[in-house]
């Protein structure tokens, strides 16, 4: 009796330990679901929200509506479509860790993913490649940089992607069985290293190639705008009365009549002068374009780091995978694609607020979006 006695209450406090730590995972669980679903969906609608501006801004203003302004309007396009196709069906993906949806929703899925993700890749090479054209043969090329050969740029952009999308449609089988998983087959390793060379590794040695180009031509053109001898100097003067002078770059000059200095009333002096203006005009023009090409190999900079950083990890990662089955691990793998999916956020951010135009242009939208409201 004494053991029974013993044991009994040990038994019950031990199941109202083991069910009261399971309500607390359970409740633990549940609140990191919900924040990871507040995140994902918060960075989706900022990426709709943005893109959405650009497109919207650019189609307002007619001063941006230019061949090499349509190249980032596309871009915002593709990475509108990331946003509204592949975003959030994988922000439910992510929370709950399984696949819902079927096998059809689960094929269009992985086809936009793939495709979307690779086409906002290969439209910063071509943004590249046009802006290394336009610094390197601006003479020849601003007659060839027409709305007709960008938009033939964003098409070929569009068809590499969708080649690199297709192969995968055409192995995958229909499971009858309830489907709990969606993710593209990395058993096909020739398949993995084509689809990330062709949409990633490939891309990116272009892009250093040319943001290379860029950087050296910009920087020959910062050297040849900071001459060592002045340049031709405009002068302007006018009258000013009442004036103790100039300072600085400006200089005055006295006039007045003076009398004989043998006159015994002494020298009278005029109270007008004329203030002179010296200005260098070519050396001020060449500053200007020198700050702007110093800002643009910044901004240069800047997109290419971004984009490296968003996207490497996910190849490099995809990549492991493909060769060791262990190395899989969901969760790094999700952060990995998130990474990704940030780029299509940062590249409206980057693309327009180093654009002086395009903050003209997108203030003057908001305030006439504020004023009709």
């Amino acid at each position: 009796m004494w053991i029974i006695c013993d044991i009994l209450p040990d038994a019950g406090l031990s199941g109202f330990t083991t069910n009261s730590s399971i309500v607390d995972e359970s409740a633990e669980s549940l609140a990191y679901q919900i924040s990871l679903a507040v995140i994902l969906s918060i960075i989706t609608l900022a990426t709709t929200l943005s893109n959405a501006f650009v497109i919207a801004t650019i189609s307002q203003s007619k001063k941006l509506q230019t061949p090499a302004n349509f190249l980032i309007a596309s871009l915002a396009v593709t990475d509108l479509l990331v946003s509204i196709l592949v975003m959030p069906i994988c922000v439910l993906y992510t929370v709950i860790h399984t696949w819902t949806l079927g096998q059809i929703v689960c094929d269009i899925w992985l086809s936009s993913d793939i495709t979307c993700c690779t086409a906002s890749i290969l439209h910063l090479c071509v943004i590249a490649l046009d802006r290394y054209w336009a610094i390197t043969d601006a003479v020849e090329y601003s007659k060839k940089r027409t709305t007709g050969r960008a938009a033939g740029m964003v098409a070929t952009a569009w068809v590499i992607a969708i080649s690199i999308s297709l192969p995968p449609l055409f192995w995958r089988q229909v499971k009858a069985d309830e489907l709990t998983s969606c993710s593209v087959n990395t058993d096909h390793i020739f398949y993995t290293i084509y689809s990330t060379f062709g949409a990633f590794y490939i891309p990116t040695l272009l892009l250093i190639v040319l943001y290379g180009r860029i950087y050296v031509e910009a920087r020959k053109r910062i050297l040849k705008q900071s001459p060592k001898k002045v340049g031709k100097r405009l002068t302007s003067a006018h009258l000013v009365s009442n004036s103790p002078g100039s300072a600085a770059s400006t200089s005055s000059l006295q006039c007045g009549r003076h009398d004989a200095q043998s006159s015994d009333t002494g020298s009278s002096t005029s109270e007008n002068q004329v203030k002179v203006t010296v200005s260098d005009a070519v050396l001020e023009k060449k500053r200007i374009s020198a700050a702007r090409e110093r800002k643009a190999t910044k901004t240069l900079g800047i997109i290419l780091g971004a984009y490296i950083i968003c996207w490497l990890p996910f190849f490099i990662y995809t990549l492991l995978v493909a060769t060791c089955d262990t190395c899989l691990n969901p969760e790094l793998f999700d952060f990995f694609t998130w990474l990704g999916y940030l780029n299509s956020l940062i590249n409206p951010i980057i693309y327009t607020m180093s654009n002086e135009d395009f903050k003209k242009a997108f203030h003057k939208l908001t305030r006439f979006r504020c004023c009709r409201l």
